[in-house]
């Protein structure tokens, strides 16, 4: 007989807290960026990563899937890379003739926990419609077979320091991560001091090894989440709060908002998707539990707004190429200018 769904919920947000407890040991000044991961993992979504060259987001990662369990799988980002390479391999063998063999989404088959696409605007197109589309699938057919990915979690970084030979992901393909969570460089001084200073920061893989492997149970995450999401309950009126910050991504001059810099009647050209909405309640919920609540309250959807909607608005071709900024001031507005009910203010 199963424990009792009380007593599940709360052995998994133990366990919850203790992947992010693990992963601080070794990952300094991210603490925001691994709680905005952990909620991923539990909603199930599909992760861009946002942030320069050498930020700490390979060792981040490799420590959460160590967390995790099952398998962790990466490919690089290439001009030259062939949506091939993600199935398959070729080789000589010891006998002088060619080999195949199964590429990195598939050598793992359904112990596939973790797959990271490192710099995927450097591959091609034809590279992204094949990743997205397993993605939204989880499955593959190759090898006269059909491959099972029912428990992969992909997460993508971006290279946004070069424009030369990059591809950047279109807005309907971003609209398939959950969230772009940026990895920033720690403002506090001390920190920083730390990562320059002491040596154990210089060696990633004894860092990883101190995190505790197989905190959670990879192969169970996909029930419990939908136990969790049917838990969570929400208010009529939290309900239309978020129609509200949905049409505000829309329309924002319809709410009041402003902004210093642009004209917000000619900044959005597509708001937030309906998945992307169903996505950001998803994470809210998952946020709800790690607070321990039964129910969403307005800070759950706002702890992952930013993060959920941001890369999902399209703006106007004129403002596109400040849109890290833009996205960040507007969904900052939208959140402090869109009235909250009054019966659902406080936790």
């Amino acid at each position: 007989m199963s424990p009792p769904l009380d007593n599940q919920l709360s052995d998994w947000r133990s366990h919850a807290l203790k992947l992010e407890n693990e992963v601080k040991k070794v990952i300094v000044g991210q603490d925001k960026a691994i709680r905005l991961m952990n909620i991923a993992i539990f909603a199930r979504g599909h992760v861009l990563l946002e942030g320069g060259v050498g930020v700490g987001k390979t060792t981040l990662l490799q420590s959460i899937a160590r967390c995790i369990g099952g398998a962790y799988e990466r490919i690089e980002g290439t001009v030259d890379l062939m949506p091939n390479d993600l199935i398959y391999h070729t080789y000589l063998g010891e006998d002088g003739r060619p080999k195949i063999d199964e590429g990195p989404l598939l050598r793992a088959g359904e112990n596939l926990s973790v797959f990271f696409f490192n710099e995927i605007n450097r591959a091609r197109p034809q590279v992204h419609a094949l990743m997205l589309r397993v993605m939204a699938e989880r499955h593959l057919h190759a090898f006269k077979r059909e491959y099972r990915l029912p428990h992969m979690v992909v997460f993508a970084d971006r290279n946004q320091v070069e424009k030369n030979e990059t591809f950047e992901i279109p807005s309907a393909a971003r609209d398939r991560f959950m969230m772009e969570i940026p990895i920033e460089v720690p403002e506090d001084r001390e920190l920083r001091k730390a990562l320059m200073f002491n040596v154990k920061f210089q060696h990633a893989e004894n860092l990883t090894k101190q995190v505790e492997s197989n905190v959670l149970q990879f192969d169970q995450l996909n029930a419990f989440s939908d136990q969790l999401q049917s838990f969570i309950k929400s208010s009529d009126a939290i309900e239309e709060y978020a129609l509200d910050l949905w049409d505000a991504t829309k329309s924002p001059e319809k709410f009041g908002i402003k902004m210093d810099t642009v004209d917000v009647n000619r900044l959005i050209h597509t708001g937030a998707s309906p998945r992307g909405m169903g996505m950001l309640l998803k994470a809210a919920r998952v946020h709800a539990w790690l607070m321990n609540r039964d129910r969403l309250y307005p800070e759950d959807i706002h702890a992952v707004f930013h993060e959920l909607i941001a890369h999902r608005l399209v703006f106007n071709s004129m403002y596109e190429n400040r849109r890290t900024i833009l996205a960040r001031e507007l969904t900052s507005h939208i959140l402090s200018t869109v009235a909250v009910p009054a019966q659902v203010k406080a936790a």
